[in-house]
């Protein structure tokens, strides 16, 4: 009999997400729990409130996290919207001391490719071949790029440049709130931003996640572009769903 559960904790910008997981469903199990993320966001902050997450589920077996970083051999190497600090920060190591846990036991993977793996594994990518980007617009964007199924780990189109301008500058989900941007003025950014992408790589397909996903009805009919786009099955839940999933299967990207 294979795993049927897992947790995964989904660390962002504004808020840090945790629960419990049905894995063969690619679903939260129960409900999950929210704490803002802390400010300032330091390693060491974050792995508190993480642990806070976990304790109060009582879950003593593999967790997946996420970070908005690249990530490499639990390392974490950038860090685009939270604490400088996590540069060259041994993350697997920092969660695997704070939550009394083997190395082995814990998955630190980039979030975009977490919330990837649980929309190709359980969502709207499911059995899609060629090139599958999922873009997830939220404090910034993420990107997780499938060839054939496969992930392309710790891809950043979030920041490429668009028009002499840091593309998650412009296009970001937190760029609609803090400008009080209404749909019809903020989804051209957006198309934008998904041309100079087709540019590049040609999609045949592109998943929108984050938070806006929710509401993917409001703004995907208005997006010009060439390529199909449709709305994450998971919303905000699949960097959860990914990471739990990645924790459970040993899967270290």
């Amino acid at each position: 009999m294979g795993i049927t559960r897992g947790f995964g904790v989904d660390i962002g910008g504004s808020g840090v997400k945790g629960g419990l997981v049905d894995l063969e469903a690619g679903a939260l199990d129960g409900e999950r729990m929210r704490i803002p993320t802390p400010q300032p966001s330091t390693p060491e902050a974050v792995a508190e409130v993480v642990a806070e997450i976990v304790e109060k589920f009582q879950w003593d077996g593999p967790v997946g996290i996420t970070l908005p970083c690249v990530v490499k051999h639990g390392v974490s190497l950038s860090a685009a919207n939270v604490d400088k600090g996590w540069i060259g920060c041994d993350a697997q190591k920092l969660f695997a001391e704070r939550l009394k846990r083997r190395p082995e036991d814990i998955v630190v993977m980039n979030d975009a490719d977490a919330a990837g793996i649980a929309e190709m594994s359980f969502g709207a990518g499911v059995g899609k071949g060629g090139t599958v980007v999922l873009l997830t617009f939220g404090t910034g964007i993420g990107s997780a790029v499938f060839l054939e199924g496969k992930l392309v780990p710790n891809t950043e189109f979030g920041h490429l440049q668009v028009d002499g301008h840091d593309a998650e500058k412009r296009a970001a989900a937190s760029v609609k709130e803090e400008k009080d941007l209404s749909w019809e003025e903020w989804t051209p950014r957006v198309s934008r931003y998904i041309n100079v992408l087709e540019d590049l790589i040609w999609p045949d397909l592109v998943i929108a996640g984050g938070g806006v996903s929710k509401k993917a009805h409001k703004w995907l009919p208005l997006l010009k572009v060439r390529t199909e786009v449709v709305a994450a099955a998971l919303k905000n839940d699949a960097g959860i769903v990914g990471a739990a999933w990645a924790a459970a299967h040993g899967v270290r990207p």
